[in-house]
């Protein structure tokens, strides 16, 4: 059947909502392939406005991946506005893409990247807008499957009754998997309807279909079991780890928006994973082994990124970039390749101890030399030890010192309030620092023309990590302690004055909290507030804490028995059937490490400490150096 554009029905309706550029498409390297032409159709989702959607790198590499497949295309839709979507009902228009404006009930599959669990709700919008039934139970087999992948998926309990998949970890090969599945599918007749698909994709032993496993409950409350209720489906479903990021050299052609997006620039991810063991890090945790991308993979990328979008900026990006074997060479010949074009080159927030002063003059040498950005993370040296991020006090001021003395005006330091063990004390002390930042900068730069911005925000305990057992912080707590950081800070008024303080309080981070380990129970509460009128819960100016906490007593839900309780090592986890290649054991022994405040060594450097990751996936550590250059470019515009 000829799927038709619901562009001429939405164009009278942009000029009444704010920003309708961003529902235009057409943006510089958008696809839009036959619809006919294609066996199989993704409609690819990030939960969230445009501006925040678009420049994801998820998202983007996956639609590069499928399009280029003859048998498949993708197209991207994200979240409406309130205003657009108020419109939408009244004029009885679904959710559409912005490639070819079809709408997302047409597809085979709703592919839906979370980043963070506050993109929930913007889900069940983006289903109702599109006439897809809320509960993956209900819809037939003329309804898209709903795929849910991100970080956020690697516990997909609380949204289990509204998707009907969930993949953890890398989508490169997953999306080919699931790919081939729906076509062979397709092609012998849609035998068995909807269930048989899915059957067959959970056949394959990397797709998680929450509606073939059962949950058990202790008469407290507590998970008695999660069990297969099919023949065929695997007790654990394991995440997929692509092994080498030089054969994905994703994305080639990066979108450029035509709206504003929160980064305008163009991002190469240098490496995966992570092994430096901080213990709150979720991202770290599940993304493991480390696997860089060779100099010379990155240095294409970046040559075929910046001809096919015009920016004069590339992101050099990782969980922890300046941790790059060879990144000091990356950054110099980069920089010396894009000396005359003026490229500048950007790392995200870089950690203490392996910042130098080189490496932040190539960084900034073709580009604007902004502000440098820290993550100490804790207050104090005790807590620190706690979430093993091993950087001292004086290693900091060091730091901020020779930055401030070599040029830079401004420094950003990340702290998070209620980690685990956490006291007043401990964060006071990061007044103290902040003071001393100053006083340092100053004597370094020899004038009082600097900066310091302390940005904090709440912990939230996380699954797969040593702290998923851990009593998360009630928002008094965190915002007690606030004020009296805010205090402390101000107290000195000639070092106060040149500190900024950024925090977030600790009403959202405990609804995330709810929504990062809860089970299938939490759904429910979901619902409430989507039908409340719950939308981007992410954007401070739409979240309504009374409104999580009235949808929690209307559907009987104790939002502290899963936030503010601490856990013990017998408990079955919402996720334990959901395997990231960590060994809980070993997580186990870690969260008892941290409350000893024991460090754990980076991996990487050191003999293995068995957390299960490398002999799980049948792989070890991929770092180099390999000893290669970039080679110049052969022609420059």
């Amino acid at each position: 059947m000829p799927v038709e554009s619901l562009f001429p029905r939405l164009e009278p309706l942009l000029p009444l909502v704010s920003k309708p550029i961003q529902y235009v498409g057409g943006e510089l390297n958008a696809q839009t392939k036959d619809w006919d032409a294609a066996a199989v159709r993704w409609a690819l989702m990030y939960p969230d406005a445009y501006e925040v959607g678009l420049p994801n790198q998820g998202v983007q590499i996956l639609y590069e991946v499928l399009n280029e497949r003859d048998d498949a295309l993708a197209e991207r839709t994200y979240a409406v506005w309130p205003d657009l979507e108020a419109l939408l009902r009244e004029h009885g228009i679904g959710q559409f893409t912005v490639d070819a404006h079809r709408p997302v009930a047409a597809f085979d599959l709703l592919g839906v990247s979370f980043s963070t669990e506050l993109g929930y709700t913007n889900l069940l919008t983006a289903l109702d807008l599109a006439g897809i039934p809320l509960h993956a139970a209900e819809r037939t087999v003329d309804h898209p499957v709903v795929v849910a992948g991100g970080h956020a998926a690697f516990n997909p309990e609380p949204i289990a009754d509204f998707v009907d998949v969930a993949v953890l970890g890398d989508g490169e090969q997953a999306v080919g998997v699931i790919t081939e599945v729906v076509k062979t599918w397709k092609a012998d007749g849609r035998p068995g309807g909807r269930d048989e698909l899915l059957l067959r994709l959970a056949a394959t032993g990397g797709v998680y279909v929450p509606r073939f496993y059962d949950v058990t409950y202790l008469p407290d409350g507590r998970i008695a079991a999660v069990t297969p209720n099919r023949e065929g489906v695997p007790e654990r479903v394991s995440k997929h780890t692509v092994m080498d990021l030089d054969e994905w050299p994703y994305p080639k052609t990066p979108l450029v928006p035509l709206a504003e997006s929160v980064h305008e620039r163009m991002s190469v991810e240098i490496f995966r994973g992570c092994t430096r063991g901080c213990r709150f890090c979720q991202a770290g945790m599940i993304t493991r082994p480390v696997r860089e991308r060779s100099i010379d993979g990155i240095g294409e990328m970046v040559a075929r990124g910046l001809a096919a979008t015009g920016f004069e900026e590339v992101g050099l990006l990782s969980l922890s970039s300046a941790d790059h074997s060879e990144i000091a060479p990356l950054t110099k010949q980069l920089a010396d390749r894009y000396a005359d074009e003026k490229v500048g080159l950007s790392l995200p927030s870089t950690r203490v101890d392996a910042f130098n002063i080189d490496l932040a003059n190539e960084i900034s040498r073709n580009g604007r030399r902004s502000g440098l950005t820290f993550a100490p993370e804790g207050g104090s040296e005790r807590l620190r030890r706690v979430i093993n991020k091993m950087v001292s006090k004086d290693d900091l001021i060091d730091t901020v010192s020779t930055a401030y003395g070599n040029g830079w005006r401004q420094v950003k330091l990340y702290f998070m309030c209620g980690l685990p063990t956490e006291t007043d004390d401990d964060v006071l002390e990061i007044a103290e620092m902040a003071h001393d930042v100053i006083r340092a900068g100053r004597e370094s730069a020899g004038h009082k023309d600097i900066r310091c911005t302390v940005s904090i925000g709440g912990f939230v305990p996380k699954p797969h990590t040593p702290f998923q057992w851990a009593a998360q912080a009630s928002p008094g707590v965190v915002d007690e302690r606030l004020r009296k950081l805010r205090a402390a800070i101000n107290a000195n008024k000639s070092l106060g004055r040149a500190v900024g303080m950024r925090y977030h309080d600790g009403e959202p981070s405990m609804v995330e909290g709810l929504l990062s380990r809860g089970d299938r129970r939490v759904g429910a509460v979901i619902e409430q507030v989507w039908r409340d009128g719950g939308r981007f819960d992410g954007w401070s100016e739409h979240f309504s804490y009374q409104r999580w906490l009235a949808a929690c007593d209307t559907v009987d839900v104790d939002i502290e028995w899963y936030t503010t309780r601490e856990r013990d090592g017998e408990e079955v986890l919402p996720w334990d059937h959901l395997d990231s290649g960590l060994d809980k054991q070993w997580l186990w022994d870690d969260w008892q490490d941290a409350l000893e405040e024991f460090e754990q060594d980076d991996c990487r450097w050191t003999p293995c400490f068995d957390c299960g990751v490398c002999p799980n996936l049948g792989t070890d550590i991929q770092v180099g150096p390999t000893g290669r250059s970039l080679l110049p470019l052969a022609t420059k515009p």
